[in-house]
């Protein structure tokens, strides 16, 4: 049976879920997602998770908070001025907003997740909305495309072709 190895192109199904089962993405909206193995295209315990699975079979693993979207983190909630946007956004609780930060000396557009508003002053959480959560994801391995030329095709020259006299 065919296994997935760092280097492969593969195509996989998932449903990334919270704990309690809570879907928060899943091939079925997005499509089936393809990436190399083993190349940092997707988050490190997914990778790893792929790689060694043969094709066909499904894998359920958890990401620990820490390895997946990270731990929250109290710093990245700030208050805000009311007057910051122009009075009539919408600015209520629950509402992601685009904020510029910067950073190295750069402007940076940043989503940031209003958590309250009192009188003039809002809180918006700089926090990844996952950040602090279990993930679990279902993964069903659909296809393996393995990097490495077919045999007869590493370097053969056409018969009667001499490559080092430059005639190719």
């Amino acid at each position: 049976m065919q296994t997935a190895k760092s280097g492969d192109q593969v195509t996989v199904l998932y449903d990334g879920m919270i704990e309690g089962g809570e879907i928060f993405d899943s091939s079925t909206e997005a499509g089936p997602l393809d990436f190399q193995v083993g190349q940092g295209n997707v988050m490190a315990g997914f990778d790893q998770a792929v790689a060694g699975m043969e094709l066909g079979e499904t894998k359920r693993i958890m990401i620990q908070a820490k390895n997946a979207y990270g731990l929250r983190q109290e710093e990245l909630v700030h208050k805000v001025s009311r007057s910051s946007w122009a009075p009539e956004a919408e600015i209520t609780a629950g509402v992601v907003v685009g904020m510029t930060m910067e950073k190295d000396g750069q402007q940076h557009k940043v989503p940031a997740m209003v958590t309250e508003v009192v009188d003039d002053m809002v809180s918006v959480d700089f926090n990844h909305p996952l950040a602090g959560k279990n993930i679990i994801f279902q993964i069903t391995l659909k296809k393996i495309n393995n990097n490495e030329a077919a045999p007869d095709s590493l370097g053969s020259a056409p018969s009667g072709c001499n490559c080092s006299s430059g005639s190719c």
